[in-house]
């Protein structure tokens, strides 16, 4: 049993190593030149590099780069979707202001003969018009009453003068009336003696 325990603890120190050892590979392009320098072979100055280790590293660099390249590809697009969604929005608001200070200008306006006028404005136009309307109907009122007055005082004045004129009218006929009486008397008078 003894032995069953120390090689399971073996087996897993060794996993536990080559589980580090995994861990501490560095991936990125820098580790892998990094990697491929130091496990080459020197020949007096000159690194001797494998040609299998080569060409692993250029396609890693390679896939590396048309990653970024979809990458970046794929952000320009996103760039590019979001700046015409910030066009589009930008277009909106200024519609939405420009509709905005239109619908307050008519809600602090009134249209008074089709042209947009301030309320404060339309008010004092109202009530001028009304004031003036007022006073005109106050000057007619008097200018009424005063005619009318002199109406009555024409009217009191031409039945007294026909009242006079009736009474003279009366007077100039019975003086007519014993004038040819008169004449009457006087031409019978004459006959008579004729």
């Amino acid at each position: 049993m003894k032995n069953s325990l120390s090689l399971l603890f073996i087996i897993l120190l060794s996993f536990n190593t080559i589980a580090q050892t995994a861990v501490e590979k560095d991936n990125s392009i820098k580790g892998q030149f990094t990697e491929v320098v130091d496990g080459s072979n020197n020949y007096q100055e000159f690194k001797v590099i494998k040609k299998v280790k080569l060409a692993v590293l250029r396609q890693n660099v390679a896939d590396s780069l048309n990653k970024l390249e979809q990458t970046i590809l794929a952000t320009q697009k996103t760039i590019d979707a979001q700046q015409t969604q910030i066009t589009k929005l930008e277009q909106s608001l200024a519609t939405t202001n420009t509709d905005l200070s239109t619908s307050r200008e008519k809600e602090d306006g009134i249209s008074f003969f089709g042209i947009l006028v301030a309320k404060t404005t339309y008010n004092t136009i109202m009530w001028s018009i009304i004031a003036g309307l007022l006073i005109a109907l106050g000057f007619f009122i008097f200018k009424f009453k005063n005619s009318n007055a002199i109406t009555r005082e024409a009217n009191n004045k031409l039945a007294e003068t026909e009242s006079e004129f009736e009474q003279h009218r009366s007077k100039k006929l019975e003086e007519i009336q014993q004038i040819r009486r008169k004449l009457q008397d006087e031409i019978n008078k004459n006959r008579k003696t004729t």
